[in-house]
């Protein structure tokens, strides 16, 4: 004889699918309506629900940065936000960042430098470098700004800046000299010098 279901798990069940709702995802400029459960990090809708697979799952901790996207201009770690609780901000991933087939100066920078290997964390790096810059130029201090650092004003990005800004994104095979290269060329208005930032 079948039995029907017990109370309680009646209750999850329900509960699991009212656990969901309606929202709106500003990724790269374009609105995205989307339903999603409220477990659903910005990483997986960005991946599993609008196809954008740029930011990578690495470690699913936040500890990697392969994920870096950024929000309102901020970077952060897609894998720790909620999508629930971006309704309404704007997202911008790795593929939001060239405009139509003119790639960002980082972009650029980056393919100059040979600032990757097997590229899995650049998309990640890129937003970050992408954040970093302007995070220095709203006068934002790392923990390697000098104590005497006029509040407020633009830090100077040195190459130990660079290397504190970028440093919560990790690169498994050590790109890191070039990377910190193709920030300070950024950082220079785009033009090699022919001295390495890092030297």
């Amino acid at each position: 004889m079948e039995s029907s279901p017990r109370p309680a798990a009646a209750a999850r069940t329900t509960a699991a699918t009212v656990e969901r709702s309606d929202m709106v995802l500003h990724v790269n400029g374009v609105p995205y309506p989307l339903t999603l459960d409220h477990r659903t990090t910005v990483l997986d809708a960005l991946r599993e629900h609008l196809d954008l697979t740029g930011a990578k799952k690495g470690c699913d901790h936040g500890q990697c940065g392969a994920c870096t996207v950024l929000v309102d201009g901020r970077r952060a770690n897609s894998c720790l936000l909620l999508a629930v609780a971006q309704n309404g901000r704007r997202i911008t991933t790795v593929e939001g960042l060239a405009e139509g087939e003119r790639l960002h100066p980082l972009q650029e920078a980056f393919l100059d430098r040979d600032a990757f290997q097997c590229g899995y964390c650049t998309p990640g790096q890129l937003c970050s470098a992408v954040g970093l810059l302007a995070e220095a130029a709203d006068g934002f201090p790392s923990s390697v700004t000098p104590d005497t650092a006029d509040p407020g004003a633009p830090v100077p990005l040195t190459a130990d800046e660079i290397r504190e800004r970028m440093s919560g994104n990790l690169c498994r095979c050590g790109a890191y000299p070039r990377i910190v290269d193709a920030v300070g060329d950024v950082r220079d208005g785009g033009t090699r010098t022919g001295q390495d930032v890092a030297s």
